[in-house]
């Protein structure tokens, strides 16, 4: 009966349109005060999974992303892309694709790239004749190569969430390949779309533009390569890193491109502690209800659930897949990797699955929730950055979804495409 409070309360708030923060926690108090149990152990619960200190890595690098966005690092990698890829059929979608990309690489946050990359792109693609949905899907799908490379703050969080027993640096590793391959592939997807649909092709501005492009953006890229590294090396830690990120991206756009003014540095710190707060929330509750799930058994129950159904690693990983695609079309990333790592992580185990390579295959499916309604708040906004409904975005947004299941398909079933590259730091 606890459990059916659980998960009723929860989704019947959910499904009333509550804030999937306030559906975690009012279903965590129902089903504490029907066992009997203190109300307080909610509210305790709440303020451990805030208070880890890896956690200080999320607001940190919220707000370097943030600054970055505003003064005008984006815009150099906008602009190293398009003289890189440009001249391709479909040129600005490819650029998106490849802007996306490198913007993820120093935001880690799919909502921050569509929001930046897409207020830039989106414009731009339609004043040149692209369709709108079109746009909206490339930088939508584009967005959650954020998620997959570092510094890719849904890795701590699946970190946290496993104990803190798995390393970031490894999680970070693993994520580049499959970034590299859900870029290629959502590129492929464009080019074919945009060959269908004749949309033009830019023009080459010659390899010494290209060479001025790389330079301009190189303080970017350096970003990119100092988190990474320190991070991998073990010369400083994850929260380290987010920290020297911040201090980097002040000077970089105060110093180098002068771009950011007090204005934008106010309204930067107020969008991070606002984002900070949204996702704390979130985490905490979420939190909340994990350890209760874990009070209840649930995870052991999974575990007996699944191995009756089938004693194949490659079944199991198949029907996890699906589940992890359902809840992420109505549960959030945050507290969907900290409700179901509790829960998968002793399952895959138990058939000899390495918890680095699912915390690769949860984040993929997590983020492709993110562009799936009703709870897609990446889409969001990019329909709303794209000024069309979701339903618009619908119509046409099947091919690059089908690009982002393939890629998950190699992750999940190819483990050297996860793991081959952490494997070299060993």
């Amino acid at each position: 009966m606890a459990m059916t409070i659980l998960f009723g309360v929860f989704t019947a708030l959910l499904l009333l349109g509550t804030p999937v923060a306030f559906c975690l926690g009012l279903a965590s108090i129902a089903t504490v005060l029907y066992l009997d149990l203190p109300p307080m152990v909610v509210f305790q619960q709440i303020n451990s999974n805030m208070n880890a200190f890896a956690m200080l890595a999320i607001p940190f690098f919220i707000f370097a992303g943030d600054l970055m966005m505003r003064g005008g690092i984006a815009d150099r990698l906008i602009g190293m892309a398009a003289s890189m890829f440009g001249h391709l059929r479909g040129g600005l979608g490819q650029v998106n694709v490849v802007a996306s990309f490198l913007f993820g690489g120093v935001s880690g946050s799919a909502v921050a790239d569509a929001s930046a990359i897409g207020g830039i792109m989106i414009p731009q693609m339609a004043k040149h004749g692209y369709s709108r949905d079109f746009a909206v899907n490339v930088t939508v799908n584009a967005a959650i190569i954020a998620l997959l490379v570092p510094p890719s703050h849904n890795m701590i969080i699946y970190s946290l969430a496993a104990g803190g027993t798995i390393s970031i640096a490894d999680l970070f590793t693993a994520g580049i390949l499959p970034g590299i391959l859900l870029a290629a592939a959502l590129m492929i997807t464009a080019y074919i779309v945009a060959r269908n649909r004749g949309y033009p092709s830019g023009i080459f501005p010659g390899w010494y533009g290209v060479l001025r492009a790389v330079v301009v953006a190189a303080p970017g890229i350096i970003l990119i390569a100092i988190i990474f590294g320190g991070v991998r090396s073990g010369i400083f830690t994850a929260t380290e890193s987010s920290c020297i990120a911040v201090i980097y991206s002040l000077l970089i756009t105060l110093l180098v491109y002068r771009e950011l003014n007090w204005d934008a540095f106010v309204h930067a710190t107020l969008g991070a502690v606002r984002t900070t707060a949204m996702v704390l929330l979130v985490i905490g509750t979420a939190g909340a209800f994990g350890w209760l799930m874990a009070f209840l058994q649930v995870p052991a129950a999974t575990i007996e659930l699944m191995q009756s159904i089938s004693s194949n690693k490659y079944v199991i990983l198949l029907l996890i897949n699906i589940l992890l695609l359902v809840l992420g079309t109505f549960m959030d990333m945050a507290p969907m990797i900290i409700i179901c790592t509790p829960i998968f992580l002793p399952l895959i185990k138990a058939f000899g699955i390495d918890p680095v390579q699912f915390g690769i295959i949860l984040i993929l499916n997590a983020g492709i929730g993110l562009n799936t309604p009703p709870v897609g708040s990446v889409l969001f906004v990019g329909c709303a950055v794209g000024k069309i409904s979701i339903g618009e975005a619908m119509k046409t947004i099947w091919p690059f979804f089908g690009a982002s299941i393939v890629v998950l398909l190699l992750v999940s079933y190819v483990p050297a495409v996860t793991l081959w590259l952490p494997s070299l730091f060993r």
